[in-house]
């Protein structure tokens, strides 16, 4: 009896750490782990979204099938990464978490979501979510109603369940999160209703919260003084954190980025309004902030800075740095050393009209009668638009490359400010005329880029002209650049110039970040499908009778030779 107890304890503990991901794992993911893997949002701590995978290459490519497909009876869009561990994928959407079998594609456990159904009407820009988190044999995710819900990995138990904030009040929560040093960490958004933005961490075993960060500073707080002090704008300031950051566990640094002031018209906030349009270093544990990068200061734009932050090591003047890249909102590519926060360059990739250059003493942009007009109320032509030279969807960095590869915005915007009037908790707090400028016939629109990091030149670029991309871009050592269109095409790209090599229609729109990894030696490629978010509130029209909705995962491998 003893020896079947022995057993038995030995096999529960086996079953038991199977599931149960260290923070070691957590390190090495795209960091020389397991490709059998994918532990963290951006396929790695430093975001790079590459994978050296290359049983998938330029001449074997054009064998790529799809292996299995599993609907997600979801019509509000798909913008999620899959996590994978152990053979299982979780994605999340605004509706339901699932576990799913990567070998088969059959579904293992759902979990669904009961939030209020009046909550869309607090949401900005789409009702979504990009991803989960794991560690510790527990799922983590974030829901519409801004919660933080945790369940166990194997059997899709809820766990805990916490409240962030007061959805009624206009704070809602789409990011995946990530956990750094033990911690979880999560953003919220909302700038647009009038919210005060916050980073929290949180205890990944309990739920309970450990820390708040606001990204807007409180009367007597460092940074409040560039606020207005004779009104409350501090209160209603916005600084969003809804994408999720980056981390260096060497340095213990936590990156992420904060999004624009509200209103988005600036006549009652003047000042530079820290900490918002703005990278934060902070300590995972405590949330300490250690140093900060303010791209645009004063932002009456909509230039969120929320965009990941892509950390990687690079040559600058024949000397190898540590450095932080974020292709801006604002059309600037900014590279900073992510030991201090320092400048390192910062070049325009995109249009911009607003401002001439960035001052590389200073690091503030140096702005055009352009900004000026617009923060006087008068009615201009501003580049880029309030879409920014790249918007959410995700660049890859590809270190064999040594270049960004990015989906890139084209496109201006007639833009005025209106007079500002008293916030009402869940209502929009914007007070701007917006509408895009007018296009010719088959103009470039938005672009698929890869950029030189200090430069910000391209080596090379796609135009597109229907539709921008609004999925993000992953990179493999095979020499592949893997993306979607918003009219279902999933599409594989040569690195070295951007020649389509192949494509496969999934039925519906991608709005999502694919991945790639291995499973018994054979390589995968996985995205979701599913028209929503931004851009189809925009061109539902142009979309509606082309492109059904309907969400679904997609998975490819090479059909045997």
């Amino acid at each position: 009896m003893r020896a079947i107890a022995s057993a038995a304890i030995v096999i529960f503990l086996f079953c038991a750490c199977s599931f149960a991901q260290t923070l070691d794992d957590l390190k090495q993911d795209g960091n020389g782990g397991s490709t059998d893997n994918i532990l963290t949002y951006g396929m790695g701590y430093h975001q790079h979204r590459y994978s050296p995978l290359k049983q998938i290459n330029k001449l074997t490519v054009k064998r790529l099938v799809p292996v299995w497909s599993l609907s997600l009876d979801n019509n509000w869009g798909e913008q999620a990464q899959p996590i994978i561990y152990n053979g299982i994928m979780y994605v999340t959407n605004a509706k339901a978490t699932v576990a799913i079998d990567v070998a088969t594609g059959k579904q293992i456990w759902k979990q669904t979501l009961d939030w209020p159904p009046e909550t869309p009407r607090i949401v900005c820009c789409g009702v979504s979510n990009k991803g989960a988190a794991i560690y510790d044999g527990k799922v983590f995710r974030t829901t519409l109603d801004a919660h933080v819900v945790a369940y166990d990995a194997k059997s899709g138990r809820e766990i805990w369940k916490s409240k962030a904030a007061e959805w009624k009040d206009g704070y809602s929560m789409t990011g995946a999160p990530l956990i750094a040093n033990g911690v979880l960490i999560t953003g919220i958004s909302g700038a647009e209703f009038g919210i005060r933005g916050f980073i929290d961490g949180w205890d990944p075993q309990t739920g309970n919260k450990l820390w708040r960060r606001y990204t807007v500073p409180a009367r007597g707080e460092k940074g409040n003084e560039t606020w207005p002090q004779d009104n409350n704008a501090w209160e209603v300031g916005g600084g969003s954190s809804w994408i999720t950051g980056s981390y260096d566990p060497e340095l213990d640094l936590l990156y992420w980025g904060i999004g624009n002031p509200a209103p988005w018209a600036s006549q009652t906030r003047p000042g530079d309004n820290l900490y918002t349009s703005s990278l934060l270093a902070l300590r995972p544990k405590t949330g300490e902030m250690v140093w900060y990068y303010q791209f645009t200061p004063n932002d009456p734009f909509d230039f969120d800075a929320c965009w990941e932050p892509i950390i990687a090591d690079i040559d600058v003047a024949g000397t190898k740095r540590k450095v932080i890249m974020q292709l801006n909102r604002n059309a600037f590519l900014y590279v900073l050393d992510r030991t201090n926060g320092n400048l390192v360059s910062a070049n325009a990739y995109e249009t911009a009209n607003w401002a001439s250059r960035i001052d590389k003493e200073t690091g503030r942009p140096v702005e055009t009668e352009v900004a000026k007009k617009v923060r006087s109320g008068e009615e201009v032509e501003m580049w880029p638009s309030t879409r920014g030279g790249k918007n959410w969807p995700h660049a890859s960095f590809n270190p064999e490359t040594g270049l960004l590869y990015a989906p890139t915005m084209h496109r201006g915007g007639i833009y005025k400010h209106l007079p500002v009037k008293d916030r009402v908790p869940g209502q929009r707090y914007q007070f701007i005329e917006n509408r895009p400028t007018p296009s010719e016939p088959n103009s470039a629109i938005g672009h698929v880029d890869a950029i030189d990091p200090l430069t910000a030149e391209p080596k090379w670029r796609i135009p597109l002209t229907d539709h921008p991309i609004w999925s993000a871009i992953l990179t493999t050592g095979g020499g592949l650049l893997f993306t979607g269109k918003e009219t279902g095409e999933f599409v594989a790209l040569d690195v070295e110039n951007g020649k389509e090599l192949w494509q496969f229609q999934t039925g519906s729109g991608i709005n999502a970040i694919p991945v790639t990894y291995t499973y018994q030696g054979r390589q995968y490629v996985t995205v979701l499908s599913g028209i929503g978010g931004l851009w189809w509130n925009a061109a539902r029209e142009q979309l509606k009778d082309k492109v059904p909705q309907g969400g679904s995962v997609w998975t490819f491998a090479l059909f045997p030779e």
